[in-house]
């Protein structure tokens, strides 16, 4: 039997858009960008026939109803390629459109009769009645078009339709009948913070200069000058909410407070309030405002620890207890990940008859810390919680104002990790702590610079956490935190430390990545000049880095061959290539000489590009010219285990 062949319905559908970059995951999830910087777009876009294609990159603020517009233009083998620039913060959409430009083919079809010596006096006529037919392309444009059409009627000279201002003019002015747009692609664009950052974290309650005896928001206030001097830009707060009595912990851990044991500050909530609330030792909130505004008096901004989890003394297991789990025996849920168990913490269930309520609570904590001048969160243990509520707080918390981050501080399986910044945290915590070999770290750095990775997920090197001292920092020698401290602040746009780490405390729980007498479960005071201590270079780093935007930046980066397995080499460009950073970087204490092969690094952008001449020591100021392509230097990481160069052309 035969079948009948349907005819084609509409001529849409013509045009193939395809290989879009950037996109993750077809588009699903947004990719990030800082406001204020070009977004590059490509796309592989084709037709059949022989007709001319235009395409134009179209895209909007969420917050807008109009849409912008940006031409694209052909490069090889149908790849089209353009930019657009997101003004300011938010969420934006956008999208690729492509038509067929009509008098362009009649033009390109026209041109080719004439040089195979064809009649082409029809097709003259053709053209000028195409002329008549176009829409408004604006007041220039229209006087073109009606001045060349007037030329054509009264001499009949083709060549009035073949003028490139007419081409120029009609291109904008027709009717595109076959108009098509690909699906929106989703895109966030945040303030320059996100990017890039050097993060100080600590616990208010040790900041005093008195043993035993809990700081106030005032001695936090007294430590920002340190802080500022050292060049950090954030400070990281663990949280400072009221602390529970109900299972309260002791120091180190211990399963039973003794009296004046201060307890966990993640077992957050008691009598004297719970999220939203400060721990009456600290102060008032009106402290804590002026904290936040001493720390904008020296550069600084707030981040602040969001827990979500509560005490049993919390005031919302009375206020909601159907917010919370119980066991068969009526009695309450504690938190507990096998083998390790936290009875002074129970979890909130998302899965209660009262979610939505419980959300919205949660959703309100974070906004009422943004109206005290927080606009950064480092959320512990988002992992644990599900991945729905997580998107869902972010856009609530960011479409209300947009200035506000969110770091992951999810130590996780690899995909879930990724899984979350793909669902809208602004950065993440990695796996950078346990990467100490060459390969290990070659390996890991090309993983998280290659696509899509680059266009998610911005990785946050911490060196260590009040939770994990690392077995390669328990021995306390001065070279290795030092290069430890090279390799976060250089590797990555953003890293930070918690405190203790410039006085290179090292002390462990016998056979644990863990701090002996941590912070966590007992008040802390320090000298924060002792001997000893790497303050200046911690100092130096990070006005490396201020001064350098290659190291401001984490994708446009790649390891160099250096000749000793022992040390790292790589290169950082800025965006405009203007800005180009060598850095070679000890992993073991012996001194030694080491050979950066550089002949292929050049500097500067499109003609102005030239090959790297000499190299400037970020630290000393010494200069070093290149020969046969390279440069050998000598590394002493007793004194320094890092070489910083800039490259001159």
């Amino acid at each position: 039997m035969n079948k009948t062949l349907r005819p084609v319905e509409s001529a849409h559908g013509t045009f193939h858009i395809t290989d879009v970059y950037p996109s993750v995951d077809g588009g699903r999830f947004p990719i990030k960008r800082i406001a204020g910087e070009p977004v590059e777009v490509w796309a592989d876009i084709y037709r059949d026939g022989h007709d001319v294609i235009s395409a134009a990159l179209v895209w909007r603020h969420v917050g807008d109803d109009a849409w912008q517009t940006a031409p694209m233009t052909p490069h090889s083998d149908d790849r089209w390629g353009g930019s657009f620039v997101p003004d300011r913060p938010g969420r934006y959409s956008f999208a690729i459109e492509a038509w067929t430009d009509e008098f362009a083919s009649w033009r390109h079809r026209f041109e080719q009769k004439q040089r195979d010596g064809c009649d082409h006096t029809l097709d003259a006529v053709e053209g000028a009645g195409m002329l008549t037919q176009a829409q408004a392309g604006g007041p220039a444009a229209a006087a073109v078009i009606i001045r060349q059409c007037e030329i054509f009627l009264q001499t009949g000279e083709p060549g009035a339709l073949l003028a490139p201002e007419l081409r120029d003019a009609m291109a904008g002015s027709q009717f595109r009948r076959d108009l098509m747009r690909s699906q929106l692609y989703p895109l966030t664009a945040d303030r320059p913070r996100a990017r890039s950052g050097a993060w100080y974290q600590m616990f208010a309650r040790s900041q005093g200069k008195t043993p035993g005896v809990h700081a106030t928001f005032g001695d936090c206030i007294a430590r920002l000058p340190d802080i500022a001097a050292m060049g950090f830009d954030v400070v990281l707060l663990a949280p400072i909410h009221p602390i529970g009595q109900t299972h309260r912990k002791g120091r180190n851990n211990a399963a039973i407070a003794q009296p004046g044991d201060p307890g966990s500050p993640y077992a957050v909530g008691s009598a004297e309030g719970g999220h939203d609330a400060v721990h009456p030792e600290l102060g008032a909130l009106d402290d804590f405002r002026a904290f936040v505004a001493a720390c904008q008096s020296h550069g600084l901004e707030v981040a602040l620890d969001f827990a979500v989890q509560c005490s049993p003394d919390h005031p919302w297991l009375t206020e909601h207890p159907d917010w919370f789990k119980r066991r068969p025996d009526g009695s309450m849920r504690t938190a507990e990940h096998p083998p390790q168990h936290w009875d002074d913490v129970v979890n909130p269930d998302f899965g209660s008859e009262d979610a939505t309520a419980l959300w919205r609570a949660l959703r309100d904590v974070v906004l009422f810390w943004v109206e005290q001048g927080v606009k950064i969160f480092r959320v512990d243990n988002p992992h644990t919680k599900p991945l729905a509520f997580w998107a869902w707080l972010i856009r609530e918390v960011q479409d209300r104002d947009a200035d506000v981050l969110f770091l992951s501080e999810a130590f996780a399986r690899p995909k879930l990790m990724k899984g979350l910044a793909k669902l809208g945290f602004t950065q993440s915590y990695t796996y950078f702590t346990w990467r100490t070999q060459r390969v290990e770290l070659e390996q890991y750095l090309g993983e998280l610079t290659s696509y899509p990775e680059r266009d998610f997920f911005r990785p946050n090197f911490f060196v260590n956490t009040p939770d994990i001292l690392p077995f390669h920092l328990q021995s306390g020698e001065s070279w290795m935190f030092k290069s430890r401290l090279a390799l976060a602040a250089t590797l990555s746009s953003s890293y930070g430390i918690h405190s203790g780490f410039e006085l290179l405390e090292h002390t462990p729980v016998p056979g644990r990545e863990e701090y002996l007498n941590s912070e966590k479960y007992e008040i802390r005071v320090r000298d924060w000049d002792q001997v000893g201590n790497i303050k200046p270079y911690v100092a130096a780093l990070n006005r490396i880095r201020r001064g350098n935007p290659a190291l401001q930046q984490f994708a446009n980066m790649r390891f160099i061959n250096v000749d000793d397995g022992g040390v790292i080499g790589f290169v950082k460009e800025a965006a405009d290539q203007g800005n180009v950073i060598v850095a070679a970087i000890a992993l073991s204490s012996e001194p030694r000489e080491v050979w950066l092969p550089l002949g292929d690094v050049m500097v500067g952008r499109g003609e102005a590009r030239r090959p790297v001449a000499e190299l400037e020591d970020l630290i000393t100021g010494e200069r070093h010219a290149l020969e046969w392509g390279g440069i050998r230097l000598h590394l002493d990481p007793a004194r320094d285990p890092a070489l910083l160069l800039r490259c001159i052309a």
